[in-house]
């Protein structure tokens, strides 16, 4: 029976007999909440608010919002200094100016007053009255000495006012220190926020000083708790009763590939021929056995929900003790796993599959670029030796599937992964990136065919899981992008409900071509973004119909979820408790998830920008081939070829003519000369300054390829005068 304290109760009754807006105690008595139930009452009217089906109005009344032109949501701030508010329940945006942020902070939950008309884009465009929620109260920033007074100057771009540190905040704090801000106080936007410094991270120059404000600008987690520890060791000393329930696979012979200073081999393949037919084995760590659901360890993954790479260290989902070695599919030892053996047919259709918890052996642990070096027709080194046969069916089937896919419209962006390698100290020694290679190739076939093979598992028992899926494109996102590729000389013909094949085939088209890296990147920021939900919409991307995630538990939460899935199921079906919470355990899972890795994305996108604007900083003066890879009213930037870091030509350095910047055509104009810069265009330039500490590279113009126009900078050799 639903009380007068449920939520959905006092919703209903604000919208059925409310006139106006009420005070909380106004509202209790209308409804006839008793005084002992106030408390609870109090805490229900909380969280409508926090979720915003209630606002809070001044004098504390509360009300509905779509009785008062208002609106909830997340807001998002740029580097430019204006917001967009992303609607609850919604994927309509709201345009909210500079002087309508009032004192919020980027992704805060807020309220926002409706304004008539729409901004310059056609958007509707909104005011902030009120905070709802702070997504955070910790800022990284440098901290800067005053005379009588201090402040903290956010790293972070796009929180554009300084922090005023309160009187005995500074923690002693020295003038440039990087610092950890709490937050004490922000009501007024005509004032700066105050707050006291809470850690002291160390001098900027210190590489380890950069990872550790990234880590702590994301909120990223540290140092497992003893308890979470301790669980993890007691789970790990000993699985051998375990072993003996299930089926023995140790003499199938399965083997990791990895890069080669991997220590977490969470799969391991196999492949036999039957009958004229492939069997391919994909082996995934079994650590549902270990972490089990509800445990101190399973909330601390959950929390986590992936691990995280910087390029001089790993934030583990696990501790060390289960991914490291317990879940570690080892050389030579046995271990726990989850196997799916697939027969496919030489078309690459899979004929018959079997999934089942096992236990196996790996027999080898080889690198991609041993396997590389087979492929290449190198002479293999004597643990390849052993592995030939099974190496090169793999390659023929890896390239079977291949196939198929791309046929199917499959996208393949093949964007460059930057490769950083460190000194002891963390300094960077040499950058660039990471060649794709056929072997990296062969594994992700194997991976792809075995998560989707486990989504049609689910699918055909008709049983809820948690699904990996991207949907179809923005029409607006792609006409937008179709408008930049126009002026690159490209056509992208965009029409409703377009086939992935599309897109597959202009990718293809864009191969060999100059503006090839850019303008797949661009594409992809086109595209949704994938996450993970319990409603199946397909892998818009990759062309499939049914998609997971299974194949690497040890650093991804959903693939946990699954395997524990998996067990759940007995005669084609899941126990009645478990099917009754799945809905809410799916979606909450799901968002937890989705949101982690875009955390995750986020840091570590930064972590490889600090070090390659490190590495700059040791380059001054030398010059680089690059492309134009955006244009805006004070420069252009460019991404250099080989370190990957992108720079600024500010217009100020260009004394060559008057420039004004064409916002349709994504390009700068010379008023005199006609002479142009757009996206896309290659060039030569110098490196003309680094701000580490801003994480800027300010460059200078020495040729735009194509013409001998020349700017009046002065080129040299190789190096300027530092």
């Amino acid at each position: 029976m639903v009380t007068k304290k449920d939520k959905s109760w006092i919703l209903q009754y604000i919208h059925e007999n409310s006139e106006r807006p009420l005070k909380a105690r106004e509202l209790a008595k209308a409804i006839g909440i008793s005084s002992d139930q106030y408390p609870s009452f109090r805490k229900s009217i909380k969280e409508l608010i926090q979720s915003g089906q209630l606002v809070r109005l001044k004098r504390g009344r509360i009300g509905l919002p779509e009785q008062m032109n208002l609106v909830t949501g997340t807001i998002q701030i740029t580097r430019a200094g204006y917001g967009f508010l992303k609607k609850d329940g919604s994927e309509d945006e709201v345009f909210i100016a500079a002087r309508n942020l009032f004192t919020a902070f980027d992704k805060d939950r807020v309220t926002v007053r409706m304004k008539t008309g729409q901004d310059f884009r056609g958007k509707p465009e909104g005011k902030i009255i009120d905070i709802i929620e702070r997504k955070t109260t910790r800022f990284v920033g440098t901290f800067r000495k005053g005379r009588g007074y201090n402040i903290v100057v956010p790293a972070a771009r796009n929180i554009h006012r300084d922090i005023d540190i309160i009187q005995g905040g500074a923690n002693r704090a020295r003038d440039g220190e990087t610092v950890v801000v709490e937050l004490q106080e922000w009501t007024d936007p005509n004032l700066h926020p105050e707050g006291v410094v809470v850690e002291r991270l160390g001098m900027p120059g210190d590489p380890r000083v950069d990872m550790l404000a990234i880590i702590h600008r994301f909120e990223l987690p540290g140092e497992f708790p003893e308890e979470v520890l301790r669980e993890a060791h007691d789970v790990a000393a000993d699985w051998s009763e375990e072993i003996k329930k299930r089926p023995d696979l140790t003499q199938l012979k399965c083997f990791t590939i990895d890069p080669a200073d991997a220590k977490d081999h969470d799969d391991a393949i196999s492949l036999e021929r039957v009958n004229g037919n492939y069997r391919l084995g994909v082996h995934i760590a079994d650590v549902s056995h270990f972490v089990v659901s509800g445990t101190k360890l399973d909330k601390e993954a959950f929390e986590r929900g992936t691990s995280v790479y910087f390029p001089d260290r790993v934030i583990p989902m696990l501790p060390e003790e289960l991914s490291n070695d317990a879940c570690s599919l080892r050389q030579n030892q046995k271990r726990l796993a989850f196997s799916l053996l697939m027969d496919l047919n030489p078309d690459g259709d899979v004929i018959d599959y079997k999934l089942f918890p096992s236990v196996i052996k790996s027999y080898g642990k080889l690198s991609y670029d041993e396997v590389q070096e087979l492929f290449d027709g190198k002479k293999p080194s004597p643990k390849i030796a052993r592995l030939v046969e099974p190496l090169n069916e793999m390659r023929k089937l890896a390239r079977i599937l291949l196939d198929r896919r791309s046929s199917a419209g499959s996208l393949d962006f093949d964007l460059p992964e930057a490769k950083i390698t460190l000194d002891k100290e963390g300094r960077v020694v040499e950058i660039g990136n990471r060649i794709r290679l056929e072997a990296h190739r062969l594994v992700e076939e194997f991976m792809l065919a075995a998560n989707r093979q486990v989504a049609l598992h689910f699918t055909r028992l008709a049983l809820p899981t948690l699904y990996r899926v991207h949907d179809k494109p923005d029409m607006e996102k792609l006409e937008a992008f179709a408008h930049v590729v126009a002026g690159l000389g490209y056509k992208f013909p965009v029409s409703p409900n377009m086939p992935t094949l599309d897109f597959a085939n202009f990718i293809e088209k864009m191969k060999g071509k100059p503006e090839e890296e850019l303008i797949n990147e661009l594409l992809l920021r086109s595209l949704k973004k994938a996450v993970y939900q319990p409603e199946n919409v397909g892998h818009f991307g990759l062309a499939f119909k049914h998609y997971l995630h299974f194949t690497s538990p040890i650093r991804r939460y959903p693939d946990l979820l699954v395997h524990r899935l998996l067990k759940q199921i007995k005669n084609g079906h899941y126990p009645v408790k478990l099917r009754q919470k799945l809905p809410v355990l799916l979606t909450n899972a799901g968002q937890k998830s989705s949101d982690m890795e875009r955390r995750a994305m986020e840091a570590e996108r930064e972590a490889v920008k600090a070090k390659q604007v490190e590495y700059m900083a040791e380059h001054v003066g030398e010059e680089y081939d690059g492309i134009i890879s955006g244009v805006i009213g004070f420069g252009f930037f460019v991404r250099l070829e080989g370190p990957g870091a992108e720079g600024l030509v500010k217009v100020s350095s260009l004394d060559d003519d008057y420039y004004r910047f064409d916002e349709t055509g994504y390009r700068l104009i010379g008023r005199r000369r006609g002479r142009v810069f757009r996206l896309g265009d290659r060039v030569r330039v110098g490196v003309e300054r680094v701000g580490v500490e801003e994480k800027e590279v300010d460059l200078f113009l020495i040729q735009a390829y194509g013409e001998k126009v020349r700017t009046g900078k002065k080129k040299n050799s190789k190096k300027r005068k530092k």
